[in-house]
């Protein structure tokens, strides 16, 4: 993938309230991740919600519980000091994890916990984000 969206990837289509609205076709949200300070509570909090389960998460896939329904799913896991433990995160999956850092940065982002499945980023303005390399 280049650095820039290709024409094709963004389309523009007339919103009578806000002018225009443009959709990058190749992102997809795939997890959005919350730490807790009681996961117990939070899971509660999200299933009764959303009307969703949280599951154990498999090993490879981190500590935590998430949702394995249709959609992005929605993650719980306790909070801690690491990088994506302190807010809850959007995680966009990539199909070249490498690829994808290498384009954090040459945009004026950082990576912040690189990974082999995963990783935490923050945007050129200091937002944070995850990035997930797709199943």
């Amino acid at each position: 993938m280049s650095a820039r969206p290709s024409s094709s990837a963004i389309s523009s289509d007339p919103d009578s309230a806000t002018g225009t609205v443009c959709r990058v076709a190749e992102s997809r949200l795939g997890l959005i991740e919350f730490p807790a300070d009681d996961a117990e509570r939070a899971r509660r909090f999200w299933s009764g919600l959303l009307d969703v389960e949280l599951e154990s998460r498999a090993a490879e896939e981190g500590e935590g519980w998430q949702t394995r329904s249709a959609g992005p799913a929605i993650g719980v896991h306790d909070r801690g000091r690491g990088p994506g433990d302190s807010f809850s995160l959007p995680y966009f999956e990539v199909d070249d994890l490498a690829a994808a850092l290498g384009r954090v940065q040459s945009l004026g982002g950082t990576v912040i916990h690189p990974g082999e499945r995963w990783a935490i980023c923050k945007d050129s303005e200091g937002s944070p984000f995850g990035l997930a390399a797709r199943a």
